[in-house]
């Protein structure tokens, strides 16, 4: 009787799942935006976060065409990974929301002034997966669609801690 019960009980803590703890991470990565119809703007990005199920973040990122027109973003990000509470990757879904700060500069003598000559908040909503190795290093495809953008696309890499 008492085998009975310590076999129930080992069979119980047995069949109770995991709990990863939350973890930060940061990553980098490249990208391109629709800023307008007309306009193709590459750059790059900045990315740290804290969760896992969910995260929340923030991100920097910084836009060009190559000639006149500059964006400097800077996003809050709620991601939810839709494998469970406890996942950190695989496929995920993500509210982004923040400002971008617009300029046009003429002479190009500079990349980018503060303050600049446009700021308007943005808002969006992307879908990415992220590819895990080592349980420490991963890359990120995503895309996503919003305004004032339309759409974008970007590759990121980064670390999990």
């Amino acid at each position: 009787m008492a085998e009975d019960a310590a076999e129930t009980e080992t069979e119980a803590v047995d069949s109770k799942p995991l709990i990863n703890r939350p973890d930060f991470w940061f990553s980098i990565g490249g990208e391109t935006a629709f800023y307008s119809p007309s306009w193709l703007a590459y750059g790059g990005s900045f990315a740290f976060g804290y969760g896992s199920g969910s995260s929340i973040g923030l991100k920097t990122s910084l836009f060009s065409d190559g000639g006149e027109f500059k964006v400097f973003e800077v996003d809050l990000q709620l991601r939810f990974y839709t494998l469970g509470r406890n996942a950190y990757d695989g496929i995920f879904i993500q509210l982004i929301g923040g400002a971008s700060f617009v300029n046009y500069s003429e002479d190009f003598s500079g990349f980018f002034s503060f303050p600049s000559r446009t700021g308007i908040f943005n808002a969006g909503f992307g879908v990415g997966w992220r590819f895990l190795y080592f349980n420490r290093v991963f890359f990120e495809p995503a895309v996503r669609f919003g305004y004032p953008y339309f759409v974008g696309l970007g590759l990121s890499t980064g670390l999990r801690f």
